[in-house]
Parts: structure tokens; C-alpha cells; sequence
């Protein structure tokens, strides 16, 4: 690994220590680097918090100038919620600018770039670029789509089972498994599921910061303070007023085409956002979902799901990423599905070329990349 290599690694170490907290805002790390040595670091914690590079240029103090600048993200040239981070670097009279990716953003989009050299600032791209998008690959999809990148995860069994035919499920899959369940819960900035699976298992959807496999538990979080926002798609609006969903930290959501004004009160009377959603073939419309979660800056959308909804989603083309986890036991074929889709002919089969296989436990999980992913 040559140096450049060696100290954006760094970087998006430093990166990955905003993995649960950035929330709209990009991940981003920075490292400066005097003759040979790391002389400052910082990363990009919350939204409204500096960015990156500012806290690295803090941790230097006087050796900033002169310094090489290792950033994960195009230095941002514009007045957001903070100054200019290329500002910062120019007045702090860094030599060099190494960065892993460019800005989708379009208040960025170069223009930060731009400004670096306009000050005399050699700039130069990193060979770490694929790194840096799986980081941020929500944010990037969603400056490039308006819309939020969204992972389907499921549980089964090796007959491709979710739950017994009346509904009993508990537990499919080990304790790894769900606690890998978790680090992906942590990671989104919204957890959707339909209203059957509510009704059905009265399920919370929280982040357990306890269950979290101990690598993860390390990585700063609020999750004392903050929970991703739980979204129910609930089409004639039958939750419960009492359920698990509806409890506890965090912004709750239902999306309905339900006109009982009187329900639709006191769910909002006890801090629920309830909000009108057109339908399609009697069902909520799942693209103007995902369009009202890209305006609400929604980066990772995490979809857990009972198997009519999951196969809409698949069915629609909305899906980026599936995330199935398999279990060793046969649950027999009056079990129910893991993804209600109607195909009868091989030709209209999906078949995925972009996947990886990891065990858990006695488990597997599949992650598993849409073709029509951007």
C-alpha cells in the first residue's frame, strides 16, 4: 500500500466514526499529514456540528500549514449550516488536498475543488473511491435520485419460510444474526414495515445498542437520545393506538389514504406524524414513499417486512440492496413465503450476479445488490 492509499485509509476510518450519527449529512473524516506523520484528525459527527476537516485543522493547531490534507469527501465551498470547509483549509495554508470522492451534492459538485486551486492548492483524487461510496452510498443516491437507498432485509428458512401459518416466528435466526440486524438498523435513518407485520407482532423496531455485535457498540451513537424514524404504511389506517411501534424515542410515522379524521387526531394528539399518501390498485403508492422519505433527507431506508409488501417493492424496481438472512431448520410448506412475487416462467426469474456470502453463527446472509441500483 503506497502512502496516499495508506493515509485516506485512515481517513475513512476517521469516517466511519460518524457511521450512526451523521443522520442527512455525509460521513466524512480527515487526516492532515506533516512529513510523514499524522499531525491532525477530525470527523464529521452530527448535522449542524463542524465538519471534518475543521476539527482536524483544530487537532493540528500550527502544523496545518504546509500540511497534506487527506479528506473523504470533497471539501464543501458553500454556507450551509457551517462555513466552507475549502475555506478552512486554504486559511489554515495546507499544501495539498488528497480527496477519496467528489461531491454529489450540487451546491458542491467541484466547485470546492475549484476553489482549493484557485488558491494555489495542488488537488489530486485518491484510488480509494469505491471505498468511500459504499460508506456514504446512501447520501450519493440520494443527491443523485431524490430518493432514499433502500435495503430489504428478511429471515428464512432453508424452505425459504418466514413464519409458521399462524403467524409464529420466533426465532428464526440466532443471536449473530440479529445482531447484525442491528448494525443495519443503526446505520438507516428510517425503518419501514407495513401494517400487517405490526398488527401481527407487535414488533418496535429500535435500535438495541446491547445487541450490537461488540466492534459496532464501539462506534459513537444517541441512540439514548435518538432513534431512527419508524415508518408503518398503514392503507386504512387499523394500528392499534397502544402499539410497540408507536412508543419510545424517535419520530413515528404513518403513511395512510385512510380519511378517519377522528383517529388520525388522536394518533397525532399523542406525537404521531400521520401522512396522506396516494394509492395504486388499492395500496399505498410506494414511489411517492419513497419520494416524501427523500425530501424528509432520508440517506438508508431499511425495509423489514412481512411478504406482500416486500414482493411490491421488489416487483416496483425500489429495491437497492437485499438483505436475507438464512437459517438452518425446514418449517414445511404451510408456512408462509418469504416474498409474495408472481412469476410462472424461468425467463422471468431474477437472478443476481452482484452478491456476498457471510456466516453468522450456524446462519447465512445474503447481501444482495439490485442491477438497477444507482
Amino acid at each position: 500500500m503506497n502512502h496516499n492509499a495508506y493515509y485516506m485509509k485512515k481517513a475513512l476510518k476517521e469516517a466511519k466514526k460518524g457511521l450512526f450519527t451523521t443522520t442527512a449529512n455525509p460521513r466524512v473524516g480527515c487526516v492532515l499529514v506533516s512529513r510523514g506523520h499524522i499531525v491532525g484528525k477530525g470527523y464529521h459527527k452530527r448535522v449542524g456540528e463542524p465538519h471534518a476537516e475543521v476539527f482536524a485543522i483544530e487537532n493540528a493547531d500550527e502544523f496545518a500549514q504546509g500540511a497534506t490534507a487527506f479528506v473523504t469527501l470533497e471539501p464543501c465551498s458553500h454556507f450551509g449550516k457551517n462555513p466552507p470547509c475549502a475555506d478552512a483549509l486554504i486559511k489554515a495554508k495546507v499544501k495539498k488536498v488528497i480527496i477519496c470522492n467528489k461531491d454529489p451534492n450540487p451546491l458542491v459538485a467541484g466547485k470546492g475543488i475549484e476553489k482549493l486551486k484557485a488558491a494555489g492548492i495542488k488537488v489530486k483524487m485518491s484510488s480509494q473511491t469505491r471505498k468511500g461510496e459504499q460508506l456514504n452510498i446512501g447520501f450519493f443516491h440520494r443527491m443523485k435520485t431524490g430518493l432514499p437507498f433502500v435495503r430489504l432485509k428478511m429471515a428464512q428458512s432453508l424452505d425459504g419460510r418466514t413464519a409458521m401459518e399462524n403467524g409464529e416466528s420466533y426465532w428464526i435466526t440466532g443471536k449473530k444474526a440479529r445482531a447484525d440486524v442491528q448494525y443495519w438498523r443503526a446505520r438507516s435513518h428510517a425503518i419501514l414495515t407495513g401494517i400487517e407485520t405490526v398488527l401481527q407482532d407487535d414488533c418496535q423496531l429500535r435500535v438495541r445498542v446491547d445487541e450490537l455485535a461488540k466492534k459496532y457498540r464501539k462506534l459513537p451513537n444517541d441512540f439514548d437520545n435518538y432513534q431512527p424514524m419508524r415508518v408503518v404504511l398503514d392503507t386504512h389506517l387499523r394500528i392499534n393506538f397502544d402499539a410497540k411501534i408507536l412508543q419510545g424515542l424517535g419520530r413515528k410515522v404513518i403513511m395512510t389514504a385512510s380519511l378517519n379524521f377522528e383517529k388520525i387526531k388522536q394518533l397525532e394528539s399523542q406525537g404521531v406524524d400521520v401522512v396522506p399518501m396516494p394509492t395504486v390498485n388499492g395500496v399505498i403508492d410506494l414511489n411517492a414513499v419513497l419520494v416524501w422519505l427523500g425530501k424528509q433527507q432520508v440517506n438508508e431506508l431499511l425495509v423489514e417486512t412481512g411478504a406482500r409488501l416486500a414482493g411490491n417493492f421488489i416487483n416496483q424496481k425500489l429495491v437497492d440492496q437485499l438483505i436475507v438472512y438464512t437459517a438452518p431448520v425446514i418449517m414445511g410448506s404451510l408456512a408462509r413465503p418469504l416474498i409474495e412475487l408472481e412469476i410462472d416462467s424461468m425467463k422471468d426469474s431474477i437472478r443476481f450476479k452482484d452478491y456476498q456470502l457471510k456466516k453468522f453463527g450456524k446462519d447465512l446472509r445474503h447481501l444482495i445488490n439490485f442491477p438497477q441500483s444507482v
